[in-house]
């Protein structure tokens, strides 16, 4: 951008301001541990002195004059995270930037500035907002759960059904302030045991922004011990960020887009034989250690998705594979048991025709062994 185009921005991004503050106080947003600018020009920059203050307990924040950063007098809590726009001062623009916005910034400031033609105070009110990053919810028996946490300021908190349903919702909501003067909020309710055709749905929202964190209806599932292909689809097509879970804590696999490749943990790589466009999860080589509840989330900036599902292995497969085992050891011990019977008998045919048809060998005691066969008799 040359010097002419760059003086034009920046009289007009000083023309805009000016008009705004001449109807009263800036508003300025800004995001927790983010950067943030608070707006202030100046008409005249001739031997120019500016002091920035914060106006809830007179508080120096920064101070520019002899053509350079004073910190003489600046407050420890705003220490190494001030700053000016130093190229732009001589073209009027002396806004400050303010570096990891806390909670404890907010309030109303002072621009104050002194040049030969005289002084000229602006005022600006900033606001710190921590936004909701993400919103957990689960179940447990008839009792579900919703939470989130470094909230500020104080959020509220909405519970809805889809689809829409008449019955009251009974839900208690509490809101804590940490020591860093966020909030973290959880609520619980009570989902009836006679009304199972519902999504329960769970809003946070603060001034910055809102996030809804639904929970489908849970489902079972009676799979075998080979392979197995577990759902996870939703209606909003936004919804491609992907993180599956076993029970509620070990995470199988994640997807951050939907061009992105599934990342599958170390631990279930053996098990994971792919991912469908919409989420569903297919398993393989599944073990007893592999039966449980498994967790689907959907998510998108907004919106989050979790969808339960209990899986139950098919134990008639395993008795199955055991019955045949046995039934082969039994048939291989009835024909070993036969076959020693058939040899048996087969010794004991044998020894019989060597009675009848052989030769008799009988032995007196202190004699000389005689042998004795019919056809010798004559010898």
């Amino acid at each position: 951008m040359s010097t002419v185009s760059s003086t034009v921005f920046w009289w007009i991004i000083i023309s805009v301001w000016m008009l705004i503050t001449s109807r009263g106080d800036t508003e300025v947003s800004c995001v927790l541990m983010q950067k943030c600018m608070l707006p202030c020009s100046s008409q005249d920059v001739t031997q120019i002195i500016i002091h920035w203050f914060k106006m809830s307990g007179d508080i120096h924040v920064h101070s520019f004059y002899n053509n350079k950063d004073q910190h003489g007098y600046q407050d420890q809590r705003f220490r190494d995270r001030t700053s000016l726009f130093k190229d732009q001062i001589s073209k009027g623009n002396v806004s400050l930037q303010l570096a990891g916005v806390k909670v404890q910034d907010e309030g109303r400031y002072k621009c104050h500035i002194s040049t030969l033609q005289g002084n000229r105070d602006s005022f600006i009110n900033l606001n710190v907002n921590a936004p909701v990053q993400k919103v957990n919810i689960q179940q447990t028996g008839n009792q579900m759960t919703c939470s989130s946490e470094g909230l500020y300021p104080k959020p509220n908190l909405t519970w809805t059904t889809s689809p829409p349903s008449n019955m009251s919702l009974q839900y208690k909501t509490t809101a804590q302030e940490t020591q860093q003067l966020l909030y973290n909020i959880n609520s619980s309710l009570m989902v009836s045991e006679r009304v199972k055709d519902l999504d329960y749905s769970c809003t946070i929202s603060t001034h910055r922004n809102r996030k809804r964190a639904t929970l489908s209806r849970a489902s079972s599932v009676i799979s075998s011990y080979t392979e197995t292909t577990l759902p996870c689809s939703s209606s909003n097509t936004s919804l491609r960020k992907l993180l599956w879970r076993f029970n509620h804590g070990q995470i199988i696999l994640t997807k951050t887009g939907p061009d992105a490749k599934y990342t599958v943990s170390e631990r279930w790589k053996q098990h994971v034989r792919g991912v469908s466009e919409s989420g569903s999860l297919t398993l393989q080589n599944l073990s007893a250690d592999q039966e449980g509840t498994y967790t689907c989330e959907l998510s998108d900036a907004s919106e989050t998705i979790t969808t339960n599902i209990f899986v139950k292995l098919n134990q008639g497969n395993s008795t199955n594979i055991e019955s045949a085992i046995g039934w082969v050891f039994a048939v291989v011990l009835v024909g070993a048991a036969v076959a020693g019977l058939v040899l048996f008998c087969k010794k004991k045919r044998d020894k019989k025709l060597c009675s009848s048809e052989c030769p008799k060998l009988s032995i007196s005691s202190g004699r000389r062994a005689n042998f004795y066969a019919p056809e010798f008799a004559n010898f």
